[in-house]
């Protein structure tokens, strides 16, 4: 990766290979682009919201399996259109750090996207699972009636319901604040985004209401944002207590401290970039264009993903602990 792409990321030690190699030089150039047209990078997080959200319309048809050849250049197609809408997802941000439009509704946006994305493409997958069922009947011995037909396409959104607002949203909180944590580690305060709900709840009481009530709504959603991701790393938030406590701020703690902090989070960085968009998304592809979309959902996001997602953050807070500790001492 050349130095001007090198120079619009946070940080190429939070990116897996597949960004660093693919998806943020193409980013880098669509953000040129952008930048040139004069465009927000909110402008663009709202792009990429609306191509993700769109592709939940092929997504709605089966694959090969179920519709043959149409069925799948369907599927294909929303697959690209998902694909396009993570490089804008990127673009934002590099564009928001080339051109310095850095916004806290930026940050909020960004956020949001994916959530947008995937509520309309899971929906649209559990209506398809009511049309094109038969190879999970098959497996499982059912008759292929309606009335089976509902009870299990009800069953299924069920477990989408868990999928999406629970598994996928939390795992995706917990990749994102280790990410902005990693930062925090290797680049201190000025150099992440790591947000606390104390000081998010300061801003939202200081907004007045008046003219500002949509954005005190993204703000309240934000708040909630930064308590649930703080809730899952109670060790990482007594780690910072203790720093700020003894150092006053993180520039003061020792170097070597430091080194080991970002050191810890640096092998965690490559485990903790499958909860994110390209591993997730291979997967999801996988069982797409399989025709077994039911199978993303209860075995690898539910069950899966939700184990590894608890073994990182099991990782994350047990050096976060141990280091607390000897600050403490």
């Amino acid at each position: 990766m050349n130095e001007k792409v090198l120079s619009t990321l946070k940080s190429s030690e939070t990116d897996d290979w597949l960004d660093i190699r693919v998806v943020r030089p193409l980013a880098y150039y669509c953000a040129l682009g952008f930048a040139k047209l004069n465009i927000h990078p909110n402008t663009v997080t709202i792009l990429s919201m609306i191509i993700g959200a769109g592709s939940c319309i092929l997504f709605a048809h089966g694959s090969y399996h179920y519709e043959g050849l149409n069925g799948l250049a369907y599927n294909i197609l929303a697959i690209l259109l998902l694909i396009w809408a993570d490089i804008y997802d990127c673009t934002d941000g590099q564009l928001a750090r080339m051109t310095g439009k850095t916004s806290r509704l930026g940050r909020i946006l960004d956020g949001a996207a994916g959530f947008v994305w995937f509520v309309p493409i899971y929906i649209a997958l559990t209506l398809r699972f009511y049309h094109h069922h038969s190879i999970e009947f098959g497996w499982l011995g059912i008759a292929d009636t309606q009335q089976n037909a509902i009870i299990a396409t009800a069953i299924l959104f069920a477990f989408v319901l868990v999928s999406g607002f629970y598994s996928m949203s939390g795992q995706q909180r917990v990749a994102d604040y280790y990410i902005q944590t990693h930062l925090f580690f290797l680049k201190g305060e000025k150099g992440s985004e790591l947000d606390s709900s104390v000081r998010q709840q300061q801003i939202y009481d200081e907004t007045p209401d008046e003219g500002n009530r949509v954005w005190k709504m993204f703000l309240k959603s934000y708040i909630n944002y930064t308590r649930l991701q703080e809730k899952r790393t109670p060790q990482f938030q007594h780690l910072l207590s203790v720093i700020n406590d003894k150092y006053g701020s993180f520039g003061n703690v020792p170097a070597d401290i430091r080194e080991e902090l970002h050191a810890e989070s640096l092998k965690l960085m490559k485990w903790n970039g499958m909860l994110t968009f390209n591993f997730r998304t291979a997967f999801f592809i996988l069982f797409v264009l399989a025709d077994l979309p039911s199978l993303y959902f209860i075995v690898f996001e539910v069950i899966c993903m939700e184990i590894f997602c608890r073994w990182i953050i099991r990782r994350h807070e047990s050096f976060c602990k141990r280091i607390a500790g000897r600050i403490a001492e």
